[in-house]
């Protein structure tokens, strides 16, 4: 019998999917094969799986109730399509690590304690999260986890980009601006670093534009201000979030409405942003496709990219000017009508696209000589965690 291959296992929950990888425990690590499993707690789920070329590996439609069925569905998978890997380590994203968690941790009992004290700053992901490191620790009870936390990018935002205009005692409490993404920004930056090294010491904003969606204005490497704050739920329209809205439509919502917690949280984290807008329908690619023969599916459209043309210009404001912009995400990366539409306003920062570039999905859609260089970068945040996994496994278990 073949001795098993050690490897790096990545966990990305989201709010609808979970994402996850396995990589080489070499430095840097290798991807062996990543996969996903699609639209959790809907009908018609699926999960992908596809080697390092992009070659499938195994498909199949698989519904899964809830993010507990979809880690029960990933551990099944790994134990009979891929058992030739043993899993030593598993890196998970965490969206939420608050004003202590600013770097990798190994996960421990006092970990997920301090954890579950944020869970109301990310209701729509760090539950499940807590729920997968916990399923996994039960399978793979001698597996290092290591949390990679969202926040952790935005750390040192300025005093101005990280506090809310309250009382200062609510700051005490933790209601602060943490931004969100951080992972995929992250890798995107280090991306950068590899192609145009000045560029990336230069002011950029980088919109990781997907379900969930937001901007950073990064300067030096550093990130100075995002759209997102408290929680994933503000900034940019998003497909079924709202962005930020007057603090008032919530005190009607309670008041008048008699909206309880619940109900509210499902409205502003399930039934809001495109899909509220369209009527039914949070797909930015199939609202594209229905925008000219219905009115609602168009003005959809048109609300998210002026959402995200006004935080664009917010962010160079606060950069004090514009050197490169950067489209990542699923939407950032395949659809050219959104990246033009954005786009299209934005001249006066210097911001000129080359529509024959950006129909060919080049990296580089900026014209020639333009002052902004707009880059589509595609982005990987199972590697990112792979990548921190890793780091933190050779710092500590030599």
């Amino acid at each position: 019998m073949e001795k098993a291959t050690p490897v790096i296992l990545t966990v990305n929950c989201g709010s609808s999917s979970l994402k996850f990888g396995l990589f080489s425990r070499a430095a840097p690590p290798e991807s062996l094969l990543t996969g996903q499993i699609r639209d959790i707690g809907l009908e018609g789920g699926s999960i992908q799986v596809a080697d390092a070329a992009g070659q499938t590996l195994h498909e199949s439609e698989q519904t899964a109730a809830d993010m507990d069925a979809a880690v029960s569905q990933l551990i099944h998978l790994l134990r009979e399509h891929f058992s030739q890997y043993m899993v030593q380590a598993i890196g998970h994203r965490v969206v939420q690590g608050g004003t202590r968690h600013i770097g990798p941790e190994i996960v421990t009992d006092e970990l997920l304690a301090s954890l579950e004290t944020l869970s109301s700053l990310a209701p729509a992901h760090l539950p499940a999260e807590l729920a997968a490191i916990r399923a996994f620790a039960k399978v793979y009870p001698e597996a290092v986890q290591v949390a990679c936390f969202d926040t952790a990018f935005h750390r040192h935002m300025p005093f101005p980009a990280r506090h809310y205009a309250l009382p200062r005692g609510l700051w005490d409490l933790g209601l602060l601006r943490y931004g969100f993404h951080g992972l995929s920004y992250e890798y995107v930056l280090q991306q950068l670093r590899q192609v145009a090294p000045e560029q990336a010491e230069g002011r950029i904003i980088m919109a990781h534009l997907g379900n969930g969606a937001s901007m950073a204005a990064v300067y030096k490497g550093m990130s100075i201000d995002t759209t997102m704050g408290l929680t994933p739920a503000g900034g940019l329209v998003m497909s079924t979030r709202p962005g930020d809205m007057d603090p008032g439509v919530i005190l009607y919502l309670l008041k008048e409405k008699k909206l309880d917690a619940a109900v509210l949280n499902e409205l502003l984290n399930k039934q809001a942003g495109l899909k509220a807008v369209s009527g039914s329908e949070s797909d930015i690619q199939k609202l594209l496709a229905a925008a000219p023969s219905d009115t609602q599916a168009a003005e959809a459209v048109t609300l998210f990219c002026y959402q995200a043309k006004k935080f664009a210009g917010a962010l160079a404001a606060a950069l004090g000017g514009l050197d490169t912009f950067i489209f990542t995400g699923g939407i950032g990366e395949h659809a050219p009508a959104i990246r033009h539409r954005i786009c299209e306003g934005l001249a006066f920062l210097g911001m000129h696209l080359d529509t024959g570039r950006n129909e060919a999905q080049a990296a580089v859609i900026s014209s020639e000589g333009s002052p902004v260089t707009i880059w589509v970068i595609p982005t990987n945040e199972e590697l990112q965690i792979a990548q921190h996994t890793q780091r933190w496994l050779q710092e500590h278990l030599k």
